[in-house]
């Protein structure tokens, strides 16, 4: 496949279209409709045949973001769902920032709980104009105007979308559209709905970056250091020279590495694997992973920040001193790998004014202005045009735009004329990538005579994400990264003498927003101490959680809501047969609440099966509950694979892992059975991507607990005693 698409070019081919109805947000901030999607912000454009197509801010990486968007659209407008299409934004960040992020991005569960009105209103402006236009030219009332499926109608008449939108353009639409009463909702919270990228990645029309091919390209690989931190001092492509395909080979200007040439993907890997380097190693990490489970370990003897608003560590530990029985716990989490399954990519090459780069682009408010001051260009001489993208789990969005800046300097070493399709291969993500960051906590916690909690001293150490990256100015306060804390420092629980110490651990690894972020070892550690307490107290895990969630607050409810459901609906109470265990938990993340049973048996050789998992969500007002459930599906077993089996380890600083035989995803057969029942809700609605994630590797660890009588505080559990079937 051949792209020629920018933004430019998505401007003129909207026009090409022929005449063409665009609404959106204008230049002063109000909704708008043009013919020209020049003078605004277009989230809707209607071409003359009568086609919607909702212009898509969010990326997609599988999570279902073209589908929850368009469902918007469609419902206020009355749309047909079937002939509706989608189209992504062009890289712009002042008009198509996330409304949370304030600048273009998808992340953090954000792209439907911070676009719901807006993508609603939008939809709805659009269809005031056409209402409006109608009701002129058939001389009727607004009122009297009717829409189904796209077909609008009054009395006999009857015409398109289409028919109306050179009128339409013309007007104003309301400043605040009426929007639907949720009672007349007939696609947001209805099954069903087929999603609007199922067809093309099934077919093999969508558009990946892997699938952008240009004029005159060459392939590009970058042979990386194999220490984090480590400056290149000299390379030899001798051995290359006369191999078939090989181009070149060019220091980046950067010094983190060299650029391989070629007339194909293969033939630069090829090239590379006879390229030697020598690399200054001054300031790279070459610690090996033992080291730093040390380092993490020694941290926690003295916090350096109090992680919990209104604790006092000092009175907390006397609470905890005092108490008539203990439970004390270490955990060790490992660094993960994001491993999504379509490698990294891009392509960049020149056009007249500057260059274009063709991108599963997570975080264009990043990468544009990465892109502009590598190649000394300015924003606007930068075109992104944003495809497909096969996963992520955070991986695409980095500070530093990594493998887009990358592909920048090649390109520039080139000349800035040729251009390039860089590949970082999955060997090169999993040796040398960003990584969610090792953890360590340690918790030691105080019960009373009759098993009520007193104190709950928790520490933690792990490498911050945020500090030295320009998100620090605005998520880190008072010396304490959020993300390392999160899901513990506010956790809704209401626990008395509660104190949560951080220290940031040191490390020239970098590390990344790995899917549901500081949740993932937060959640694991909070929910399995909470069985721990629970047992230490001879309560049912149950039962116990609800004392502490019974405030009343609306987190309280949630959280109980969601906890009683996945327990009614997974049998909690029953006896569990001989050789059977069950475990739950419940965790708050991105606004979204979840919990999971988990199901697990033994074979005869004592190894672990996880039979089932009953989800239960709350995420407010559910846009599409097939996507809803896809989203917890998909938590669930990309939060198991990772506790059963996935560690990224160093020796000597050098990543031992390089791809799936040693980095295994959860496989089929390992898959659980996953029931999923969604909350009604009138709340507000709140993330999927994530929320489904953290609760799974506690629930799995509480369940093996009740099959074998041993906790597992150590990942991965593979590594840690635990067999799996």
């Amino acid at each position: 496949m051949t792209v020629h698409t920018n933004r430019r070019g998505f401007l003129k081919g909207a026009a090409g279209l022929g005449a063409a109805l665009f609404v959106g947000v204008s230049p002063s901030g109000v909704l708008a409709a043009s013919s020209e999607s020049t003078v605004l912000n277009p989230f809707v454009r209607i071409s003359e045949d009568g086609v919607v197509t909702v212009i898509i801010k969010h990326f997609e990486m599988g999570q279902g973001t073209t589908t929850g968007l368009s469902t918007l659209v469609a419902e206020e407008l009355d749309a047909d769902w079937d002939s509706l299409t989608v189209d992504f934004a062009p890289s712009d960040n002042n008009r198509y920032a996330n409304l949370l992020f304030g600048s273009q991005g998808t992340g953090g569960s954000t792209a439907i709980a911070n676009s719901f009105m807006q993508y609603r209103q939008a939809g709805a402006a659009a269809r005031d104009v056409l209402v409006q236009a109608a009701a002129k030219r058939w001389a009727v009332a607004p009122s009297d105007i009717h829409i189904e499926k796209g077909v609008m109608s009054a009395g006999d008449r009857k015409a398109s979308f289409g028919a109306f939108i050179q009128d339409a353009a013309k007007l104003t639409p309301k400043s605040e559209p009426a929007l639907k009463d949720p009672s007349a909702f007939r696609l947001i919270g209805k099954d069903h709905i087929p999603r609007k990228d199922s067809a093309s990645k099934t077919n093999g029309t969508a558009t990946f970056a892997m699938d952008v091919t240009v004029p005159g390209m060459v392939y590009a690989v970058v042979l990386h250091a194999p220490r984090f931190g480590a400056v290149l001092k000299s390379f030899d492509s001798s051995e290359a020279a006369s191999m078939p395909g090989f181009i070149g080979a060019k220091a980046l200007a950067n010094k983190t590495g060299v650029a391989v040439y070629a007339k194909s993907t293969w033939a630069a890997i090829k090239a590379r694997d006879v390229i030697t380097a020598d690399w200054d190693d001054s300031n790279a990490e070459t610690r090996s992973s033992d080291a730093l489970i040390a380092h993490h370990k020694d941290l926690l003897d003295t916090p350096q920040h109090q992680g919990r608003k209104g604790s006092d560590a000092k009175t907390v530990e006397a609470a905890v001193a005092g108490a008539s029985s203990h439970v004390d716990a270490e955990f060790i989490f490992p660094n993960l790998a994001h491993a999504p399954m379509e490698p990294l990519n891009c392509v960049i090459e020149p056009t007249e004014n500057g260059v274009r780069v063709h991108d599963g682009c997570q975080f264009p408010a990043i990468t544009h202005p990465t892109i502009a001051a590598i190649l000394g260009l300015k924003p606007e001489q930068v075109e992104i045009k944003t495809v497909y993208a096969g996963g992520s789990f955070g991986r695409r969005a980095t500070p530093t735009s990594d493998y887009q800046a990358d592909a920048a300097f090649a390109f520039a070493a080139l000349g800035g004329k040729t251009p390039v399709k860089l590949v970082w291969t999955r060997e090169d993500d999993i040796r040398g990538g960003y990584y969610r960051p090792m953890a360590a906590h340690r918790a030691r916690i105080g019960l009373d005579e009759a098993g009520r909690i007193t104190g709950w001293d928790h520490r933690i150490a792990a490498k911050s994400i945020l500090k030295g990256t320009p998100f620090e100015a605005v998520l880190v306060h008072d010396g304490i990264d959020e993300t390392s804390v999160e899901g513990v420092g506010n956790s809704p629980y209401d626990l008395p003498n509660f104190s949560v110490g951080l220290s940031d651990a040191e490390s020239r690894m970098p590390v990344l927003w790995w899917r549901a972020v500081g949740h993932t070892h937060n959640a694991y550690a909070m929910e399995v101490l909470m069985d721990m307490a629970a047992h230490k107290a001879g309560r049912d895990p149950v039962e116990f959680r609800l004392d502490y969630l019974s405030g009343g607050s609306k987190d309280h409810q949630r959280l109980a809501g969601v906890l009683k459901k996945a327990a009614e609906a997974s049998g909690w109470g029953q006896a569990v047969p001989e050789g059977k265990g069950r475990g739950i938990a419940v965790h708050k993340s991105f606004n979204s609440y979840v919990a999971h049973v988990v199901d697990v048996s033994l074979n005869d050789d004592g190894a672990i099966r996880i039979d089932k998992v009953t989800c239960a969500v709350d995420c407010g007002v559910p846009v599409n509950p097939d996507v809803i459930r896809a989203q917890m599906e998909g938590g669930v077993g990309y939060g198991l694979g990772a506790v059963m089996r996935n560690a990224i380890t160093l020796t000597d600083g050098v990543v031992d892992q390089d791809n799936f035989p040693d980095y295994e995803p959860l496989r089929m057969s390992d898959m659980p059975d996953v029931e999923v029942h969604i909350i009604p809700s009138t709340e507000p609605p709140t993330g999927v991507g994530e929320p489904g994630l953290p609760p799974a590797g506690p629930a799995l660890a509480n369940a093996i607990h009740d099959a074998t009588g041993r906790w597992v505080t150590s990942l991965p559990m593979a590594e840690n005693g635990i067999e799996f079937a």
